[in-house]
C-alpha cells in the first residue's frame, strides 16, 4: 500500500503546484518513463483540477507514446472533451473528427460527432454575427441525428438543432425588421420570405407574416396583403399577431384571405393541403 501511495504521489505531485515542464515530464522525469495508465490518470487529475489545457496535452502524449493501444483510444476522446472545455474549440473538433475517423464504429463515435457539433453550436452566441457557425453547427448535428439516431445524444442534438434553425432565423428578422423600419419595404419582404420560405418551423414565423402584412400594405400591394393574412389566420389565429395584422386589413376594409397569384398564393395552397405548417 505505502508503494502504491508513493507512485500516486510522484504522479499527481503531492500538491507541490504544477510540475509540469516544457517537454511535459512529470517531477522532474520524462513523460516517456510513465505508463499510458499513469498518464491518463494525471490527465484527469488535471481535468478534476479545472486545468483542461494541461490535461489535453497529457491525453496527447498518450496517443504519441502509445498509439496502438486502447488507452489511445480513451485519451483521443479524452483530449477532445478537454480542448472543448477549455474552449480550444477548433482542437476540440479536430481530434474529434479523427476518433471518427479511426474508429467509426465506436460506441463513442456518437459522442465525437456530438462534440464536433457543439465545436460550432457553442459559439453561437450572437445573433448579430456572422452566421456561418450556426451552418456548421446544424449540418453536424444532423450528422449525428441521422447517422446514430439512436444514441443518447440524439434528443439533445434534436434540441439544440431547432435552437440553431430558429437563430438563423431569427438573424433574417432582425435584418428585415432593420430595413421595414426604415421604409425600405422590398428590401424587408425578401428577408421575411426567406423565414416563410425556409424557416416555417421556426418561431418566427407568425411574426414575419405580420411583417409582410405591414410591408405589403405600405407599397399598396393588398392582394399579397390579405393572403399572408389569410395564413397568418389559417396557422396562428390564437397569436397577438393575428390580432394586429387583422387589425391592420380591416381597417383598410380589406379580408384575411388569399387573394391575387404571388408566391405566397402558393404557400397558402400548400397551408391547406397540410404540407406546410
Amino acid at each position: 500500500m505505502i508503494g502504491i501511495g508513493l507512485a500516486l504521489c510522484m504522479l499527481i505531485g503531492c500538491g507541490n503546484g504544477s510540475n509540469v515542464k516544457g517537454d511535459l515530464g512529470i517531477n522532474g522525469l520524462p513523460i516517456e518513463k510513465f505508463s499510458a495508465l499513469q498518464i491518463y490518470t494525471r490527465g484527469e487529475f488535471e481535468l478534476e483540477s479545472e486545468r483542461p489545457k494541461k490535461a489535453a496535452r497529457y491525453f496527447a502524449q498518450i496517443e504519441r507514446l502509445y498509439p496502438y493501444s486502447e488507452w489511445a483510444k480513451r485519451a483521443l476522446m479524452m483530449q477532445a472533451f478537454a480542448h472543448h472545455q477549455a474552449k480550444e474549440y477548433d482542437f476540440s473538433r479536430a481530434v474529434a473528427q479523427r476518433f471518427i475517423d479511426f474508429y467509426p464504429a465506436d460506441d463513442d463515435a456518437a459522442y465525437a460527432q456530438f462534440l464536433l457539433a457543439l465545436s460550432y453550436y457553442d459559439q453561437i452566441d450572437d445573433v448579430g454575427r456572422d452566421q456561418q457557425l450556426t451552418y456548421q453547427a446544424l449540418q453536424e448535428l444532423r450528422t449525428l441525428i441521422e447517422r446514430y439516431p439512436e444514441s443518447e445524444y440524439a434528443r439533445s442534438a434534436i434540441l439544440k438543432f431547432d435552437l440553431a434553425f430558429d437563430n438563423l432565423a431569427a438573424k433574417e428578422m432582425e435584418v428585415g425588421r432593420y430595413y421595414l423600419k426604415r421604409g425600405h419595404f422590398s428590401a424587408a419582404i425578401n428577408r421575411f420570405r426567406v423565414v416563410i420560405e425556409d424557416f416555417q418551423t421556426s418561431t418566427f414565423t407568425a411574426e414575419a407574416l405580420h411583417r409582410l402584412v405591414e410591408a405589403y400594405l405600405s407599397l399598396g400591394l393588398t392582394n399579397e396583403a390579405q393572403t399572408a393574412g389569410a395564413i397568418l389566420g389559417h396557422n396562428y389565429v390564437g397569436s397577438d399577431w393575428y390580432l394586429e395584422s387583422y387589425n391592420l386589413l380591416t381597417e383598410r376594409d380589406l379580408e384575411m384571405e388569399p387573394s391575387g397569384d404571388s408566391w405566397l398564393r402558393k404557400i397558402y395552397r400548400q397551408v391547406i393541403r397540410g404540407g406546410w405548417l
